[in-house]
């Protein structure tokens, strides 16, 4: 039984949907989230799941890009609540666009929202489930963090940073009792994405369209599930699946596809 979880981007998404279903096993909870308000309503929602009103749920707000933000809200959590069994680092940040039209600040943000977010967080909890033998830490990547994808160029790159960091983490943490995970979801129709596709150029949106959108709570519970089996890599779907063991395969033949989306994409905006 997991006695204690925090979740990073608990206050929405898969962050929130997660959170429901382990308040429905019981587990104590921190949520963190950078908006306090935001927070206080995915509380009261979450507590709703509750199976045992002696169960715990906190909400810290910090902003996982700050590190001291991070060790702070972290070390109040262990505080109130004691070490975590669980660790998911939900929290993300997505804007789709053409590569010469991004800002350097949207792939500064990304990278440090997505990728460095998550370290922090990661390296706050892991002391804890050292020293207690035990814990299971979830990294949330993406389909973009195996094949890079038209758009999101920000975006991908620190995805796979996470790719990278669980794959040479896994190894380290095996003789600790650690265990780790890293998902890679589909399109999950969440507040995220609403916001994503505001700013999608055709050819993105194009090829997003491609693929199932997926309801938060059906990933959710994708995780837990992967976390009951101690699964390193969690897909929920099988195009995930397939793009995680066959990914070098598989990409000449995805990008021959979302090549010719591209060009069909560029025609049709010269013409209007």
């Amino acid at each position: 039984m997991i006695r204690h979880a925090i979740i990073t981007g608990g206050s929405s998404g898969i962050g929130k949907a997660t959170a429901k279903l382990l308040a429905k096993a019981g587990a104590n909870l921190t949520i963190i989230a950078r908006t306090q308000t935001k927070l206080e309503i995915a509380k009261a929602e979450i507590e709703t799941c509750r199976v045992d009103s002696n169960h715990q749920l906190i909400a810290l707000s910090a902003d996982v890009a700050d590190r001291v933000q991070v060790q702070k809200v972290v070390a109040d959590a262990i505080a109130q609540l004691g070490p975590p069994d669980l660790l998911i680092t939900s929290a993300g940040t997505a804007h789709p666009g053409r590569f010469q039209d991004l800002p350097l600040e949207v792939f500064e943000r990304a990278m440090a929202i997505n990728y460095f977010g998550s370290l922090y967080t990661l390296k706050a909890v892991l002391p804890s489930m050292e020293q207690q033998g035990k814990g299971h830490i979830v990294l949330i990547s993406s389909g973009a963090g195996l094949i890079g994808l038209y758009g999101y160029t920000a975006y991908s790159p620190s995805k796979f940073a996470l790719r990278g960091l669980a794959e040479s983490l896994r190894g380290e943490l095996k003789s600790s009792g650690v265990k780790l995970s890293i998902v890679y979801p589909p399109d999950t129709d969440t507040p995220q994405l609403a916001q994503e596709n505001k700013t999608k150029p055709l050819a993105t949106q194009r090829m997003t369209a491609i693929a199932k959108t997926w309801p938060a709570e059906a990933v959710a519970q994708t995780i837990v599930d992967g976390v009951r089996r101690s699964s390193f890599e969690i897909t929920p779907d099988l195009e995930m699946s397939l793009l995680v063991r066959l990914h070098s395969l598989l990409a000449p033949v995805v990008n021959w596809r979302f090549d010719r989306i591209a060009a069909s994409a560029h025609l049709q905006n010269h013409d209007d």
